[in-house]
């Protein structure tokens, strides 16, 4: 196993990429951080993390704040005010893991469009979907995405499928969010880089403790003027840190360390998702473009099989999630390698754990 683990004696966790332990480079930064306070501006190494976030991204400035969560929620709420209504894929991250967070604390109306399979909506969609100027209707003000596309099995939204839709949108009227928690895999798995593929949209949001390995931490990238008033819904919500320099610190080393090395990770879902099919398991190889290997199981003869193989994984030592009761998904990361990953499926034919399991 990674980090000096015996494959024999440990648990394969899969479950997510946010399992990740910080590096011990991520570890001697945060030790050395210089800091102050945050919300008075004073914390450099905040600073210059937002500053790189905002290059990486093509954006004019950037905010950091604790979480994925916190990071849609915010970017949502500044875009709109209550009464508003917001145009989301059905399979987005918004609607389906974020505690409907826009709706209760934002009062926004989250109407939603159906994902198709590489985690976009139809652009054909979003003009009848936008509401008329009618005083009885809420406004319709914004588009948001994904990129990877987490439930759509960490698909890459492409870059004209992106601009197409973030055209489409603007000629309605809408600003344009993305949810690029993991932008950077998009990035290294399509070629382009995270500028480009944001290019579209008016503000990015994206996760610095999922694939980038950092122990906490999410960037909003935008427009200064956004960015300004980001900075004081981050406050209403409670997201103001003060000496979080010491996290920031990871977050750098993550953004100069861990972004080459995703390309690994996205070799070793491609390794398990021949060994699951190779177990029999209905799954195409070919279609896993980044971390995320989303597994469809038989529920003909049984409504919920998802816990169920879930809780035979567990047994033999392989840690996996279900995004509903009838698929398990597995996520490679730093922490894991290609050996755990062969030794995952070793443990799994041994077991006789197939699609019948």
């Amino acid at each position: 196993m990674t980090q000096s683990q015996n494959v024999e004696q440990s648990v394969v966790d899969l479950r997510s990429d946010t399992v990740t332990r910080p590096t011990e480079a991520m570890r001697r930064a945060m030790f050395e951080a210089e800091v102050g306070d945050d919300v008075f501006g004073e914390d450099p190494t905040i600073t210059r993390l937002e500053q790189t976030a905002a290059e990486r991204t093509g954006k004019e400035a950037a905010l950091f704040v604790s979480s994925g969560t916190m990071a849609n929620l915010v970017s949502l709420l500044t875009h709109t005010t209550a009464g508003d209504e917001l145009l989301v894929g059905d399979r987005a991250h918004i609607v389906r893991a974020e505690a409907g967070g826009v709706s209760r604390l934002g009062g926004v109306l989250a109407t939603t469009l159906p994902n198709q399979p590489d985690g976009g909506v139809d652009p054909e969609l979003i003009p009848g979907a936008v509401r008329p100027d009618d005083m009885h209707q809420p406004r319709t003000t914004l588009l948001a995405l994904e990129n990877t596309h987490n439930f759509c099995g960490g698909s890459v939204v492409s870059l004209e499928r992106t601009r197409e839709l973030g055209g489409v949108a603007r000629e309605h009227g809408l600003r344009v969010h993305l949810d690029g928690a993991r932008i950077f895999n998009a990035a290294v798995a399509s070629g382009h880089t995270v500028a480009e593929l944001a290019g579209p949209a008016d503000s990015v949001a994206f996760c610095l403790s999922k694939g980038l390995g950092a122990p906490v931490g999410s960037l909003i990238c935008g427009d200064e003027a956004f960015i300004r008033d980001a900075r004081r819904t981050r406050k209403l919500v409670g997201g103001g840190m003060r000496q979080a320099g010491i996290l920031a610190a990871a977050g750098l080393i993550a953004l100069e360390q861990m972004v080459d090395r995703l390309a690994d990770d996205h070799a070793n879902a491609r390794q398990l998702a021949r060994g699951l099919a190779e177990l029999g398991f209905d799954i195409n190889p070919e279609g896993v473009q980044t971390n995320i290997v989303i597994v469809q199981l038989d529920a003909s003869g049984d409504a919920a099989p998802s816990p169920k193989l879930q809780a035979r994984l567990r047994e033999i030592g392989v840690l996996v999630t279900t995004p509903d009761r009838t698929k398990i998904r597995l996520v490679t990361h730093a922490d894991v390698s290609s050996e755990d990953c062969a030794e995952a499926l070793r443990r799994m034919a041994e077991a006789e754990i197939g699609p019948e399991s």
